[in-house]
């Protein structure tokens, strides 16, 4: 059975990026206008929770409470507090600055992992640290004194753009490539050994392309109640078109669902039976469906 996408937010200027639910409302991130905003679905309604945020891209709640998100423009990881300060989260790689965050996943440990691919948009100020020679997935942690600390995590990536844990935290899925020529699209899954360490990956799924070009691959994903991977992905230009997929945890594709906006970006369950799928797009538009599944809370 289709699921049926309602818009329930748009238009705004530019792309709708990361999403999270807090219990009562989706919160969202519009990266060009440097807002965070609030769909409070009862009512219907639309409001700006916080501004300036400086191009922030994905959102996640850490096991307290916390609200963390991925600030390309400041090429950083931010706390948001309730009330309204902002902190950094963040870290030096053997000395020197990391890329441009794109999208996180937080564990029970209160650990950061997060994808850190290379970006044609530069940060803020001016460009005194060059970028990373490696695009990968990095972990942030807190060391015995309270400070965090940085630690890469794959050595095989040449663009993340999503990444996710399992339930049980032993599995590290790993959105890679974007759709260019020459570059895989792949949905892959890395053991997460003892140590924090991963192990070699195993590719779940694979994005092709046709005569049209390149497949545009995953760019978000969440967890459904039984552990399966719904993920969001593809445009217009080539493949299927936008998706929403449902993937098993080995991989078999269970469903997939179109999504009327063009190049979804990121997607959450919300509701108090976390029944409905809330999915951002490209195009700066929130679409909502009622759905044949339960989520994660926190994805």
């Amino acid at each position: 059975m289709s699921w049926t996408f309602e818009r329930v937010a748009s238009p705004f200027q530019g792309p709708a990026n990361g999403i999270v639910w807090d219990g009562k409302a989706i919160i969202f991130s519009l990266m060009e206008e440097m807002r965070l905003m609030r769909f409070d679905p009862e009512s219907g309604t639309t409001s700006e929770l916080r501004k300036y945020t400086n191009r922030v891209n994905g959102l996640a709640f850490g096991p307290n409470g916390e609200l963390y998100g991925c600030q390309e423009g400041g090429r950083r990881l931010v706390e948001f507090s309730p009330d309204g300060r902002l902190f950094a989260v963040d870290a030096l790689l053997d000395g020197k600055y990391h890329n441009y965050p794109s999208d996180l996943t937080v564990d029970s440990q209160g650990r950061i992992w997060f994808a850190d691919p290379h970006s044609q948009t530069l940060a803020f100020g001016p460009q005194i640290f060059p970028p990373l020679d490696h695009a990968s997935v990095l972990r942030l942690e807190r060391n015995e004194r309270r400070a965090w600390t940085l630690t890469r995590i794959t050595y095989d990536t040449v663009a993340p753009r999503s990444v996710l844990l399992s339930p049980d935290e032993k599995t590290l899925y790993v959105a890679e490539g974007e759709p260019r020529e020459g570059q895989r699209r792949e949905l892959r899954a890395y053991p997460i050994r003892e140590d924090g360490t991963v192990g070699s990956y195993t590719v779940l799924h694979t994005f092709g392309s046709d005569h049209r070009g390149p497949h545009r691959g995953i760019e978000g994903m969440c967890l459904d109640a039984d552990g399966n991977i719904v993920a969001c992905g593809g445009w217009r230009r080539s493949g299927p078109g936008p998706l929403v997929y449902v993937f098993s945890p080995e991989g078999a594709v269970l469903e997939t669902h179109p999504v009327p906006g063009d190049m979804p970006n990121r997607c959450c369950f919300g509701h108090a039976e976390l029944d409905t799928l809330y999915v951002t797009t490209a195009g700066g538009e929130l679409y909502r469906a009622k759905t044949t599944r339960r989520g994660r809370a926190r994805g």
